[in-house]
């Protein structure tokens, strides 16, 4: 079991950054691939970023390649999202997801085991 709690969310004017922290707590969040992932009002969860399993390469959606980046500390039990250059479009509630089975997709919300409660970002022009 992992309980994943993100933070860093708020208000941003465009062009700015925002660093959204994934804390999990458990012993065996090395065990975990995760991910982030955003869901705009009316729209479905789309995919942001993720690692491919421990460690491993990472993804990025097409919207925010070159833009933002995925880290993770596993002495610290803490994924981050590095977010630069932000646009309106990118206002969103952030999810970060732990998975498991590496044999899943790393970009589709069904791979993922567990979800965090989300942190909101607002980008203003």
């Amino acid at each position: 079991q992992v309980q994943l709690v993100e933070s860093g969310g708020g208000l941003v004017q465009a062009g700015g950054s925002l660093r959204l922290s994934c804390a999990a707590s458990g012993r065996t969040f090395s065990r975990y691939a995760m991910g982030w992932f955003r869901q705009a009002p009316g729209k479905e969860r789309e995919f942001v970023a993720a690692f491919n399993w421990i460690g491993g390469s990472t993804y990025y959606g097409d919207s925010v390649k070159g833009r933002f980046t995925i880290s993770r500390d596993n002495a610290k039990n803490t994924v981050y999202l590095q977010m630069n250059s932000l646009k309106p479009e990118d206002t969103a509630v952030y999810y970060c997801a732990a998975r498991s089975d590496y044999s899943t997709s790393a970009t589709y919300t069904s791979g993922y085991d567990y979800w965090g409660q989300g942190t909101q970002v607002t980008v203003f022009s």
